[in-house]
């Protein structure tokens, strides 16, 4: 096995530790910088033209987009979680944009999106004592 894949399994497993010990609303941030660094890979690919693997991190951000979005509580969620359902879309339609046109604009406009998303997701972060 080379250094790469080992590096690999390596990151694979402390993001599988990182997730089993996570409380829910760590997981959700998991998932949010998970997806805008999904986006960076996508954009640093792009800049490469290792077009096989920015199509596999785009497919990758998407994934976890649509996990965050079938998270949402659309009963009791109110207009946060219409909204927030609202912008994951857009955030999906955008890397298929990315995806299509070998584009690395709206990639960073994803990762931006997500990093305003993140920090106020980060901001109501509940407590220990909680």
């Amino acid at each position: 096995m080379n250094a790469r894949a080992l590096a690999n399994q390596y990151r694979q497993t402390a993001v599988t530790s990182a997730a089993l010990d996570a409380s829910p609303h760590q997981l959700i941030a998991l998932m949010l910088a998970g997806a805008r660094d999904r986006a960076r890979l996508a954009a640093a690919c792009l800049e490469r033209g290792d077009l096989p693997r920015k199509a596999q991190a785009i497919s990758d951000a998407s994934a976890i987009i649509g996990g965050l979005n079938g998270a949402l509580n659309m009963e009791a969620g109110g207009e946060i979680a219409d909204g927030l359902a609202a912008l994951y879309d857009y955030a999906q339609r955008r890397l298929v944009l990315a995806n299509a046109q070998n584009d690395p604009a709206p990639l960073r406009e994803v990762d931006d999106l997500l990093g305003e998303i993140e920090s106020a997701w980060l901001a109501i972060a509940p407590t220990e004592a909680a």
